[in-house]
Protein backbone atom coordinates (compact mmCIF):
# COMPACT_ATOMS: atom_id res chain seq x y z
CA UNK A 1 0.00 0.00 0.00
CA UNK A 2 0.87 3.25 -0.81
CA UNK A 3 -0.45 6.46 0.93
CA UNK A 4 -1.49 9.09 -1.83
CA UNK A 5 1.77 11.47 -2.80
CA UNK A 6 3.97 9.35 -1.30
CA UNK A 7 7.18 7.81 -3.06
CA UNK A 8 8.08 5.75 0.00
CA UNK A 9 8.04 2.13 -0.78
CA UNK A 10 6.41 -0.13 1.57
CA UNK A 11 7.60 -3.75 0.44
CA UNK A 12 10.93 -2.44 1.99
CA UNK A 13 9.33 -1.63 5.00
CA UNK A 14 7.52 -4.30 5.71
CA UNK A 15 9.74 -7.56 6.82
CA UNK A 16 7.87 -10.75 6.96
CA UNK A 17 10.67 -12.68 8.12
CA UNK A 18 11.06 -11.24 11.31
CA UNK A 19 8.67 -13.16 14.12
CA UNK A 20 5.44 -10.66 15.53
CA UNK A 21 4.63 -10.24 19.19
CA UNK A 22 2.54 -12.56 20.58
CA UNK A 23 0.93 -10.17 22.22
CA UNK A 24 -2.75 -9.75 20.82
CA UNK A 25 -3.61 -6.20 19.37
CA UNK A 26 -7.33 -4.75 20.66
CA UNK A 27 -9.41 -2.96 18.03
CA UNK A 28 -11.72 -0.62 19.20
CA UNK A 29 -14.96 -0.65 17.23
CA UNK A 30 -16.32 -3.28 15.16
CA UNK A 31 -17.08 -0.96 12.38
CA UNK A 32 -15.34 -1.13 8.45
CA UNK A 33 -12.03 0.53 10.18
CA UNK A 34 -11.92 -1.88 13.22
CA UNK A 35 -12.68 -4.91 11.06
CA UNK A 36 -10.40 -4.43 7.92
CA UNK A 37 -7.65 -3.45 10.76
CA UNK A 38 -8.09 -6.83 12.30
CA UNK A 39 -8.43 -8.99 9.01
CA UNK A 40 -4.98 -7.34 7.93
CA UNK A 41 -3.49 -8.18 11.45
CA UNK A 42 -4.40 -11.90 10.91
CA UNK A 43 -2.54 -11.85 7.40
CA UNK A 44 0.78 -10.54 10.14
CA UNK A 45 0.45 -13.35 12.04
CA UNK A 46 -1.14 -10.97 15.11
CA UNK A 47 -3.93 -11.66 16.72
CA UNK A 48 -6.79 -9.37 16.42
CA UNK A 49 -9.39 -8.63 19.44
CA UNK A 50 -12.61 -6.71 18.84
CA UNK A 51 -13.93 -4.49 21.50
CA UNK A 52 -17.30 -3.28 20.00
CA UNK A 53 -20.37 -1.69 22.26
CA UNK A 54 -23.24 -2.60 20.46
CA UNK A 55 -25.05 -5.64 19.46
CA UNK A 56 -23.82 -5.61 15.96
CA UNK A 57 -20.67 -4.58 13.51
CA UNK A 58 -20.44 -2.36 11.10
CA UNK A 59 -20.67 1.03 13.32
CA UNK A 60 -22.72 3.14 10.75
CA UNK A 61 -22.25 0.94 7.93
CA UNK A 62 -24.68 -1.57 9.48
CA UNK A 63 -27.69 -2.68 8.08
CA UNK A 64 -30.79 -2.67 10.01
CA UNK A 65 -33.26 -5.40 10.39
CA UNK A 66 -36.65 -4.90 11.19
CA UNK A 67 -39.05 -7.81 10.65
CA UNK A 68 -38.58 -8.65 7.38
CA UNK A 69 -36.86 -5.52 5.81
CA UNK A 70 -33.57 -4.11 5.74
CA UNK A 71 -32.22 -0.37 5.80
CA UNK A 72 -28.84 1.41 5.89
CA UNK A 73 -27.79 3.94 8.77
CA UNK A 74 -27.55 6.69 5.76
CA UNK A 75 -26.25 5.47 2.25
CA UNK A 76 -23.38 3.96 1.57
CA UNK A 77 -22.20 3.10 -1.79
CA UNK A 78 -18.89 1.12 -2.54
CA UNK A 79 -16.86 3.30 -4.79
CA UNK A 80 -12.83 3.91 -3.93
CA UNK A 81 -10.18 5.84 -5.48
CA UNK A 82 -7.99 3.42 -3.53
CA UNK A 83 -7.31 -0.08 -5.26
CA UNK A 84 -6.39 -1.37 -1.96
CA UNK A 85 -9.74 -1.08 -0.38
CA UNK A 86 -11.60 -2.03 -3.61
CA UNK A 87 -9.42 -5.22 -3.76
CA UNK A 88 -10.10 -5.57 -0.12
CA UNK A 89 -14.66 -5.60 -0.54
CA UNK A 90 -13.85 -7.95 -3.55
CA UNK A 91 -12.32 -10.16 -1.06
CA UNK A 92 -14.31 -10.13 1.71
CA UNK A 93 -17.55 -10.66 -1.03
CA UNK A 94 -16.32 -12.35 -4.40
CA UNK A 95 -19.47 -13.55 -5.80
CA UNK A 96 -20.87 -11.34 -7.87
CA UNK A 97 -24.08 -12.55 -6.93
CA UNK A 98 -23.74 -11.12 -3.60
CA UNK A 99 -21.54 -8.09 -4.17
CA UNK A 100 -24.18 -6.18 -6.56
CA UNK A 101 -23.32 -4.02 -9.73
CA UNK A 102 -26.17 -0.92 -8.88
CA UNK A 103 -26.88 1.76 -11.35
CA UNK A 104 -26.44 5.68 -9.43
CA UNK A 105 -29.35 8.27 -9.17
CA UNK A 106 -29.91 10.84 -7.39
CA UNK A 107 -31.92 14.02 -6.96
CA UNK A 108 -32.11 17.10 -5.38
CA UNK A 109 -35.89 18.22 -4.04
CA UNK A 110 -35.74 22.57 -3.88
CA UNK A 111 -38.80 24.84 -4.54
CA UNK A 112 -41.24 22.21 -4.76
CA UNK A 113 -39.40 20.65 -7.96
CA UNK A 114 -36.96 17.88 -8.21
CA UNK A 115 -33.11 18.25 -9.88
CA UNK A 116 -31.85 15.54 -11.73
CA UNK A 117 -28.02 14.77 -10.38
CA UNK A 118 -25.88 14.63 -12.06
CA UNK A 119 -27.76 17.56 -13.41
CA UNK A 120 -29.54 17.27 -16.63
CA UNK A 121 -29.06 21.20 -17.52
CA UNK A 122 -32.61 21.94 -20.19
CA UNK A 123 -34.58 20.63 -16.78
CA UNK A 124 -32.07 22.88 -14.40
CA UNK A 125 -32.75 25.86 -16.39
CA UNK A 126 -36.60 25.20 -16.97
CA UNK A 127 -37.12 24.64 -12.93
CA UNK A 128 -34.96 27.77 -12.11
CA UNK A 129 -35.92 29.94 -14.89
CA UNK A 130 -34.38 32.41 -17.02
CA UNK A 131 -35.03 35.17 -14.87
CA UNK A 132 -33.23 32.89 -11.52
CA UNK A 133 -30.53 31.60 -13.91
CA UNK A 134 -29.43 35.13 -14.60
CA UNK A 135 -29.68 36.60 -10.84
CA UNK A 136 -27.59 33.09 -10.02
CA UNK A 137 -25.19 33.93 -12.87
CA UNK A 138 -24.86 37.75 -11.27
CA UNK A 139 -24.60 37.25 -8.01
CA UNK A 140 -21.52 34.58 -8.91
CA UNK A 141 -19.80 37.53 -11.04
CA UNK A 142 -20.22 39.60 -8.21
CA UNK A 143 -18.08 37.42 -6.22
CA UNK A 144 -15.68 36.76 -8.68
CA UNK A 145 -14.94 40.26 -8.65
CA UNK A 146 -15.19 41.54 -5.07
CA UNK A 147 -14.34 38.88 -3.47
CA UNK A 148 -15.20 38.04 0.64
CA UNK A 149 -12.48 38.80 3.03
CA UNK A 150 -13.61 36.22 5.24
CA UNK A 151 -13.10 32.57 4.04
CA UNK A 152 -13.09 30.68 7.45
CA UNK A 153 -15.86 29.69 7.67
CA UNK A 154 -18.46 27.47 5.31
CA UNK A 155 -20.80 30.52 4.20
CA UNK A 156 -18.18 32.03 2.93
CA UNK A 157 -16.13 29.67 1.47
CA UNK A 158 -19.21 28.21 -0.77
CA UNK A 159 -20.86 31.62 -1.04
CA UNK A 160 -17.18 33.17 -2.46
CA UNK A 161 -16.97 29.98 -5.33
CA UNK A 162 -20.52 29.60 -6.18
CA UNK A 163 -22.31 33.28 -5.37
CA UNK A 164 -24.42 33.94 -3.06
CA UNK A 165 -27.63 32.76 -4.30
CA UNK A 166 -26.81 29.46 -5.80
CA UNK A 167 -25.44 28.95 -2.34
CA UNK A 168 -28.72 30.33 -0.69
CA UNK A 169 -30.29 27.38 -3.47
CA UNK A 170 -28.05 24.22 -3.54
CA UNK A 171 -25.92 24.55 0.15
CA UNK A 172 -27.51 26.53 3.10
CA UNK A 173 -30.60 24.77 4.06
CA UNK A 174 -29.29 21.13 3.60
CA UNK A 175 -26.32 22.20 5.29
CA UNK A 176 -28.22 23.55 8.32
CA UNK A 177 -30.20 20.81 8.85
CA UNK A 178 -27.61 18.14 8.78
CA UNK A 179 -25.35 19.96 11.48
CA UNK A 180 -27.78 22.04 13.56
CA UNK A 181 -26.20 25.41 13.69
CA UNK A 182 -25.74 28.17 10.95
CA UNK A 183 -23.47 27.54 8.30
CA UNK A 184 -21.70 30.76 9.49
CA UNK A 185 -20.71 28.55 12.51
CA UNK A 186 -19.33 25.56 10.44
CA UNK A 187 -15.66 25.58 9.35
CA UNK A 188 -14.62 26.29 5.77
CA UNK A 189 -12.41 22.40 6.49
CA UNK A 190 -15.76 21.08 5.89
CA UNK A 191 -16.28 22.34 2.80
CA UNK A 192 -12.81 22.19 1.50
CA UNK A 193 -13.08 18.89 2.10
CA UNK A 194 -16.61 17.82 0.82
CA UNK A 195 -16.82 20.08 -2.08
CA UNK A 196 -14.42 20.33 -5.20
CA UNK A 197 -16.57 20.78 -8.35
CA UNK A 198 -20.01 20.71 -7.93
CA UNK A 199 -21.34 19.72 -11.03
CA UNK A 200 -25.20 21.48 -10.74
CA UNK A 201 -22.86 25.13 -10.28
CA UNK A 202 -20.69 24.45 -13.35
CA UNK A 203 -23.51 23.03 -16.04
CA UNK A 204 -25.63 25.92 -15.02
CA UNK A 205 -22.96 28.56 -15.72
CA UNK A 206 -21.94 26.71 -18.98
CA UNK A 207 -25.64 26.84 -20.48
CA UNK A 208 -26.26 30.14 -19.04
CA UNK A 209 -23.10 31.28 -20.63
CA UNK A 210 -24.12 29.50 -23.95
CA UNK A 211 -27.73 31.50 -23.19
CA UNK A 212 -26.69 35.06 -23.21
CA UNK A 213 -23.64 34.86 -24.94
CA UNK A 214 -24.56 37.56 -27.32
CA UNK A 215 -24.42 39.86 -25.08
CA UNK A 216 -22.57 43.07 -24.48
CA UNK A 217 -20.15 41.14 -21.32
CA UNK A 218 -19.33 38.04 -22.57
CA UNK A 219 -16.24 39.03 -22.79
CA UNK A 220 -16.01 40.00 -19.24
CA UNK A 221 -17.47 36.78 -18.73
CA UNK A 222 -14.66 34.19 -20.55
CA UNK A 223 -12.15 36.60 -18.98
CA UNK A 224 -13.10 35.70 -15.60
CA UNK A 225 -14.61 31.69 -16.04
CA UNK A 226 -13.03 30.70 -19.43
CA UNK A 227 -14.82 30.28 -22.54
CA UNK A 228 -17.79 27.63 -22.09
CA UNK A 229 -16.09 24.88 -23.86
CA UNK A 230 -13.40 24.52 -21.64
CA UNK A 231 -15.58 24.79 -18.99
CA UNK A 232 -17.79 22.17 -19.91
CA UNK A 233 -14.96 19.77 -19.69
CA UNK A 234 -14.17 20.71 -16.37
CA UNK A 235 -17.59 19.78 -15.35
CA UNK A 236 -17.12 16.94 -12.98
CA UNK A 237 -18.75 13.72 -13.76
CA UNK A 238 -20.35 11.20 -10.99
CA UNK A 239 -20.38 7.97 -11.33
CA UNK A 240 -23.15 6.06 -12.86
CA UNK A 241 -22.83 2.72 -11.13
CA UNK A 242 -21.65 1.30 -7.72
CA UNK A 243 -20.86 -2.15 -5.76
CA UNK A 244 -23.50 -2.93 -2.82
CA UNK A 245 -23.74 -5.79 -1.26
CA UNK A 246 -27.22 -7.76 -1.60
CA UNK A 247 -28.59 -7.74 1.96
CA UNK A 248 -26.97 -4.05 3.01
CA UNK A 249 -23.99 -2.61 3.78
CA UNK A 250 -24.05 -4.52 6.98
CA UNK A 251 -23.52 -7.92 5.19
CA UNK A 252 -20.00 -7.13 4.16
CA UNK A 253 -19.02 -6.60 7.49
CA UNK A 254 -20.59 -9.31 8.81
CA UNK A 255 -19.07 -11.34 7.05
CA UNK A 256 -15.85 -9.72 7.64
CA UNK A 257 -16.38 -10.05 11.70
CA UNK A 258 -16.68 -14.15 10.37
CA UNK A 259 -13.63 -14.25 8.29
CA UNK A 260 -11.79 -12.63 11.72
CA UNK A 261 -13.34 -15.37 13.98
CA UNK A 262 -12.91 -18.52 11.38
CA UNK A 263 -9.14 -17.44 11.47
CA UNK A 264 -8.90 -17.34 15.59
CA UNK A 265 -9.18 -13.64 16.33
CA UNK A 266 -12.04 -12.12 18.36
CA UNK A 267 -15.07 -9.82 18.12
CA UNK A 268 -16.37 -9.14 20.95
CA UNK A 269 -20.15 -7.56 20.94
CA UNK A 270 -21.80 -5.63 23.84
CA UNK A 271 -18.45 -5.15 25.01
CA UNK A 272 -16.57 -1.75 25.74
CA UNK A 273 -13.32 -0.90 25.80
CA UNK A 274 -12.79 0.80 29.46
CA UNK A 275 -8.67 1.30 29.95
CA UNK A 276 -5.81 1.73 28.07
CA UNK A 277 -2.71 1.49 30.33
CA UNK A 278 0.44 2.93 28.82
CA UNK A 279 3.97 3.74 30.28
CA UNK A 280 7.45 4.90 28.96
CA UNK A 281 5.01 5.73 25.57
CA UNK A 282 3.35 2.69 24.75
CA UNK A 283 -0.08 1.11 26.06
CA UNK A 284 0.84 -1.80 27.59
CA UNK A 285 -2.67 -3.43 28.56
CA UNK A 286 -6.55 -2.92 28.40
CA UNK A 287 -9.51 -3.59 30.43
CA UNK A 288 -12.79 -4.13 29.03
CA UNK A 289 -16.06 -4.24 30.13
CA UNK A 290 -18.81 -6.82 29.08
CA UNK A 291 -22.54 -5.90 29.21
CA UNK A 292 -22.70 -7.23 32.78
CA UNK A 293 -20.31 -5.15 34.04
CA UNK A 294 -17.66 -7.76 34.03
CA UNK A 295 -14.49 -6.28 33.71
CA UNK A 296 -11.46 -7.86 32.15
CA UNK A 297 -7.86 -7.14 31.30
CA UNK A 298 -5.17 -8.11 28.85
CA UNK A 299 -1.77 -7.51 28.07
CA UNK A 300 -1.54 -5.56 24.58
CA UNK A 301 1.14 -5.25 21.34
CA UNK A 302 -0.55 -2.07 20.23
CA UNK A 303 -4.38 -0.52 20.20
CA UNK A 304 -6.14 0.63 16.84
CA UNK A 305 -9.23 2.52 17.53
CA UNK A 306 -12.48 3.78 16.02
CA UNK A 307 -13.97 4.66 19.12
CA UNK A 308 -15.06 8.60 19.13
CA UNK A 309 -11.67 10.20 20.01
CA UNK A 310 -13.60 12.25 22.96
CA UNK A 311 -13.89 9.05 24.70
CA UNK A 312 -10.58 7.29 23.66
CA UNK A 313 -8.36 10.15 25.62
CA UNK A 314 -10.77 9.77 28.49
CA UNK A 315 -9.94 6.26 28.70
CA UNK A 316 -6.30 6.56 29.03
CA UNK A 317 -4.52 5.90 32.42
CA UNK A 318 -2.72 7.99 33.57
CA UNK A 319 -5.10 10.74 31.83
CA UNK A 320 -3.52 13.09 29.43
CA UNK A 321 -2.49 16.73 30.91
CA UNK A 322 -5.75 18.98 32.19
CA UNK A 323 -5.52 20.65 28.55
CA UNK A 324 -5.96 17.46 26.75
CA UNK A 325 -8.57 16.40 28.42
CA UNK A 326 -10.69 19.93 27.76
CA UNK A 327 -9.99 19.45 23.83
CA UNK A 328 -11.43 15.66 24.31
CA UNK A 329 -14.29 17.41 25.66
CA UNK A 330 -14.45 20.22 23.70
CA UNK A 331 -15.60 18.03 20.62
CA UNK A 332 -18.98 17.98 19.54
CA UNK A 333 -21.15 15.34 17.54
CA UNK A 334 -24.21 15.31 15.59
CA UNK A 335 -26.66 12.78 16.09
CA UNK A 336 -28.72 10.65 13.10
CA UNK A 337 -32.16 9.42 13.69
CA UNK A 338 -33.80 7.02 10.68
CA UNK A 339 -37.70 6.49 10.09
CA UNK A 340 -38.04 3.65 8.01
CA UNK A 341 -41.73 3.34 6.09
CA UNK A 342 -42.88 0.36 4.37
CA UNK A 343 -45.20 1.73 1.29
CA UNK A 344 -46.07 -0.58 -1.79
CA UNK A 345 -44.10 -1.01 -4.70
CA UNK A 346 -45.20 0.98 -7.22
CA UNK A 347 -45.14 3.61 -4.32
CA UNK A 348 -41.34 3.99 -3.98
CA UNK A 349 -39.11 6.23 -6.64
CA UNK A 350 -36.26 5.01 -8.63
CA UNK A 351 -33.12 7.23 -6.80
CA UNK A 352 -30.86 5.42 -4.10
CA UNK A 353 -32.15 8.79 -2.14
CA UNK A 354 -32.98 11.86 -2.81
CA UNK A 355 -31.99 15.33 -0.81
CA UNK A 356 -34.34 17.60 0.28
CA UNK A 357 -33.81 21.47 -0.10
CA UNK A 358 -36.81 22.71 1.76
CA UNK A 359 -36.77 24.29 5.25
CA UNK A 360 -40.91 23.67 5.24
CA UNK A 361 -39.86 20.29 6.86
CA UNK A 362 -37.23 18.50 9.10
CA UNK A 363 -36.52 16.09 6.81
CA UNK A 364 -33.12 15.64 5.29
CA UNK A 365 -32.78 12.89 2.70
CA UNK A 366 -34.80 10.18 2.01
CA UNK A 367 -33.95 6.62 0.64
CA UNK A 368 -35.07 4.60 -1.39
CA UNK A 369 -33.66 1.26 0.18
CA UNK A 370 -35.85 -1.28 -2.53
CA UNK A 371 -33.44 0.99 -4.94
CA UNK A 372 -30.36 -0.33 -3.51
CA UNK A 373 -31.37 -4.29 -3.50
CA UNK A 374 -34.39 -5.62 -3.90
CA UNK A 375 -33.43 -8.21 -1.18
CA UNK A 376 -33.71 -5.46 1.22
CA UNK A 377 -37.16 -5.93 0.95
CA UNK A 378 -40.44 -7.88 0.43
CA UNK A 379 -41.71 -8.39 -2.60
CA UNK A 380 -44.63 -6.04 -3.58
CA UNK A 381 -42.85 -3.49 -1.01
CA UNK A 382 -40.44 -1.12 -0.58
CA UNK A 383 -38.82 0.99 2.48
CA UNK A 384 -37.95 4.62 2.21
CA UNK A 385 -35.90 5.96 4.50
CA UNK A 386 -36.76 9.33 6.36
CA UNK A 387 -33.40 10.63 7.52
CA UNK A 388 -33.51 12.81 10.45
CA UNK A 389 -30.07 14.96 11.60
CA UNK A 390 -30.53 15.49 15.52
CA UNK A 391 -29.03 16.07 18.39
CA UNK A 392 -29.22 12.74 21.43
CA UNK A 393 -31.79 13.80 23.82
CA UNK A 394 -33.12 16.75 22.44
CA UNK A 395 -37.52 16.41 21.79
CA UNK A 396 -37.39 14.66 18.56
CA UNK A 397 -34.37 12.32 19.74
CA UNK A 398 -36.69 11.44 23.11
CA UNK A 399 -40.33 11.28 20.51
CA UNK A 400 -42.57 7.79 20.85
CA UNK A 401 -41.60 5.76 17.67
CA UNK A 402 -44.89 5.84 16.68
CA UNK A 403 -45.05 9.56 17.21
CA UNK A 404 -42.30 9.76 14.60
CA UNK A 405 -43.50 7.33 12.27
CA UNK A 406 -46.68 9.60 11.74
CA UNK A 407 -44.31 12.70 11.79
CA UNK A 408 -42.35 11.56 8.68
CA UNK A 409 -45.46 9.88 7.20
CA UNK A 410 -46.77 13.34 7.03
CA UNK A 411 -44.13 14.65 5.92
CA UNK A 412 -43.49 11.90 2.86
CA UNK A 413 -46.79 12.84 1.74
CA UNK A 414 -46.25 16.83 2.00
CA UNK A 415 -43.59 16.21 0.10
CA UNK A 416 -45.64 13.98 -2.27
CA UNK A 417 -43.10 11.37 -2.47
CA UNK A 418 -46.17 9.24 -1.84
CA UNK A 419 -49.68 9.34 -2.21
CA UNK A 420 -51.77 10.02 1.49
CA UNK A 421 -52.69 6.77 2.97
CA UNK A 422 -49.79 4.59 1.23
CA UNK A 423 -47.38 4.37 4.04
CA UNK A 424 -48.12 0.26 5.88
CA UNK A 425 -45.87 0.36 8.72
CA UNK A 426 -42.74 2.23 9.98
CA UNK A 427 -38.99 1.90 12.40
CA UNK A 428 -37.40 3.81 14.14
CA UNK A 429 -33.66 3.68 14.46
CA UNK A 430 -31.43 6.34 16.64
CA UNK A 431 -27.78 6.61 16.24
CA UNK A 432 -25.50 8.68 18.93
CA UNK A 433 -22.31 10.08 17.26
CA UNK A 434 -23.73 9.81 13.78
CA UNK A 435 -21.12 12.60 12.90
CA UNK A 436 -18.34 14.27 14.09
CA UNK A 437 -19.08 18.35 14.13
CA UNK A 438 -16.70 20.65 12.65
CA UNK A 439 -16.66 23.83 14.86
CA UNK A 440 -14.87 26.52 15.25
CA UNK A 441 -12.70 24.59 18.17
CA UNK A 442 -12.98 21.31 16.58
CA UNK A 443 -9.33 21.72 14.52
CA UNK A 444 -7.63 23.00 17.35
CA UNK A 445 -8.72 20.26 19.70
CA UNK A 446 -7.64 17.02 16.76
CA UNK A 447 -4.18 18.79 16.56
CA UNK A 448 -3.61 19.06 20.78
CA UNK A 449 -4.96 14.94 20.93
CA UNK A 450 -3.17 14.25 17.96
CA UNK A 451 0.04 15.17 19.11
CA UNK A 452 -0.24 13.92 22.48
CA UNK A 453 -1.06 10.37 21.19
CA UNK A 454 2.37 10.78 19.00
CA UNK A 455 4.10 11.64 21.91
CA UNK A 456 2.98 9.45 24.81
CA UNK A 457 1.62 6.55 22.94
CA UNK A 458 3.20 5.55 20.05
CA UNK A 459 1.63 2.32 19.51
CA UNK A 460 -2.15 3.64 19.92
CA UNK A 461 -3.58 4.90 16.70
CA UNK A 462 -7.52 6.33 16.21
CA UNK A 463 -8.60 5.81 13.02
CA UNK A 464 -12.19 6.02 10.88
CA UNK A 465 -14.48 8.60 11.09
CA UNK A 466 -14.90 9.01 14.43
CA UNK A 467 -11.49 7.99 15.78
CA UNK A 468 -10.30 10.64 14.13
CA UNK A 469 -13.23 13.65 14.23
CA UNK A 470 -12.92 13.39 10.32
CA UNK A 471 -16.29 13.42 8.39
CA UNK A 472 -14.01 10.54 6.19
CA UNK A 473 -15.69 7.70 3.87
CA UNK A 474 -16.11 4.34 4.19
CA UNK A 475 -13.15 3.54 1.85
CA UNK A 476 -10.79 6.82 3.62
CA UNK A 477 -11.93 5.04 7.27
CA UNK A 478 -10.60 2.03 5.88
CA UNK A 479 -7.49 3.07 4.51
CA UNK A 480 -6.83 4.78 7.60
CA UNK A 481 -6.95 1.30 9.30
CA UNK A 482 -4.96 -0.55 6.92
CA UNK A 483 -1.70 2.19 7.33
CA UNK A 484 -2.32 1.90 10.79
CA UNK A 485 -1.21 -1.64 10.74
CA UNK A 486 1.45 -1.34 8.57
CA UNK A 487 2.46 1.62 11.38
CA UNK A 488 2.46 -1.07 13.72
CA UNK A 489 4.88 -3.17 11.74
CA UNK A 490 7.17 -0.04 11.25
CA UNK A 491 6.00 2.16 8.73
CA UNK A 492 5.77 5.75 9.38
CA UNK A 493 2.71 6.72 7.34
CA UNK A 494 0.90 10.21 8.30
CA UNK A 495 -2.46 8.29 8.83
CA UNK A 496 -4.34 11.83 9.22
CA UNK A 497 -3.42 13.07 5.46
CA UNK A 498 -5.78 10.47 3.95
CA UNK A 499 -8.43 12.67 2.54
CA UNK A 500 -7.59 16.01 3.25
CA UNK A 501 -7.55 18.38 0.35
CA UNK A 502 -7.84 15.66 -2.17
CA UNK A 503 -10.48 15.55 -5.07
CA UNK A 504 -13.85 14.87 -4.62
CA UNK A 505 -14.80 11.32 -3.42
CA UNK A 506 -16.57 10.51 -6.87
CA UNK A 507 -13.90 11.57 -9.59
CA UNK A 508 -11.40 9.95 -10.83
CA UNK A 509 -7.82 10.99 -12.94
CA UNK A 510 -7.80 8.85 -16.30
CA UNK A 511 -4.43 8.08 -17.20
CA UNK A 512 -4.63 10.57 -19.35
CA UNK A 513 -5.27 13.32 -16.72
CA UNK A 514 -9.09 13.74 -17.94
CA UNK A 515 -11.56 13.75 -14.88
CA UNK A 516 -14.16 11.43 -14.78
CA UNK A 517 -15.05 7.83 -13.26
CA UNK A 518 -13.39 5.35 -15.46
CA UNK A 519 -17.23 4.63 -16.22
CA UNK A 520 -18.01 6.84 -18.58
CA UNK A 521 -20.38 9.17 -16.59
CA UNK A 522 -20.51 12.65 -18.86
CA UNK A 523 -23.35 15.38 -17.39
CA UNK A 524 -26.21 15.72 -19.59
CA UNK A 525 -25.27 18.96 -21.51
CA UNK A 526 -27.39 19.31 -24.91
CA UNK A 527 -25.15 20.59 -27.22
Amino acid sequence: MKLSGSDQDNSQIWDHSKPQSSLPVVIGGAGPAGLTAAILLQDNGIKPIVLESDDIVGGISRTVLRDQWRFDIGGHRFFTKVPEVEAFWHRILPDPEEFLLRPRLSRIFYNGKYYMYPLVITQALRNLGIKESFLCLMSLLKVRIIRPKDLSNYEQWVASRFGWRLYKTFFKSYTEKVWGMPASEIQADWAAQRIKNLSITSAVMHALTVTINKLWFTRKLKQLFGNSDSSQQKVTSLIEEFHYPKLGPGMMWERASEIVKKNGGEVRLETRLSEINHANGVANQISYLDITGQRSSVEVSGVISSIPLSELIMIMNPLPPEDVQKAAKGLKYRDYLTVALVVPWDAGFPDNWIYIHDDEVKVGRVQNYGSWSKDMVTPGTTCLGMEYFVFEHDEFWEMADNELIVFATQEIEKLGLVKKGSVERGYVVRVPKAYPTYDETYSTNVSMIRNWLEDNVKNVFAVGRNGMHRYNNQDHSMYTAMLSVENLLGASHDIWSVNVEEEYHEEVKSFDGSSGTGRSAPLKIPS
